[in-house]
């Protein structure tokens, strides 16, 4: 069996130590907003068009910043199977608000952590250690 690596683009928006998270229908644990990018797509072309589909909002490509590229055992998936999450902070336009497959949008802090996906629980450590979760 040979190791299978899920390519996903998320968003990281902080607001006063805290980051916002989504949980999909039927699912129990939380994850960025973000997902796989399309054929042809840029990195913040799949920002854009994942972060509009989950929560109806804009943002703005131009103003993408790669803040990191994290990786682990992929969710609810085989082992062997990891997700390599690139993350982006970017500007946006509109309020935050589920859409499509999204149940929940929540604001998430480093206590929290034990509720999200294990790349999301990298990605927690580091902002903590940053100062940028609290």
């Amino acid at each position: 069996m040979t190791d299978r690596t899920i390519d996903k683009i998320a968003w990281i928006l902080l607001d006063g130590g805290r980051i916002l998270s989504t949980r999909s229908r039927g699912k129990d644990v939380y994850y960025l907003p973000g997902g796989k990018r399309e054929p042809g797509e840029s990195d913040a072309q799949t920002l854009a068009r994942e972060v509009k589909e989950e929560l109806a909002v804009d943002v703005l490509p131009e103003t993408a910043a790669h803040l990191g590229t994290w990786e682990a055992q992929a969710h609810g998936h085989a082992g062997g199977v990891t997700v390599r999450m690139t993350c982006y902070t970017a500007e946006h336009t509109g309020t935050p608000a589920p859409s499509s497959e999204i149940e929940e949008v929540v604001w998430l802090g480093y206590a929290d952590r034990d509720r999200v996906s294990p790349v999301d629980q990298l990605i927690f450590d580091d902002l903590h250690a940053a100062g940028r979760l609290s």
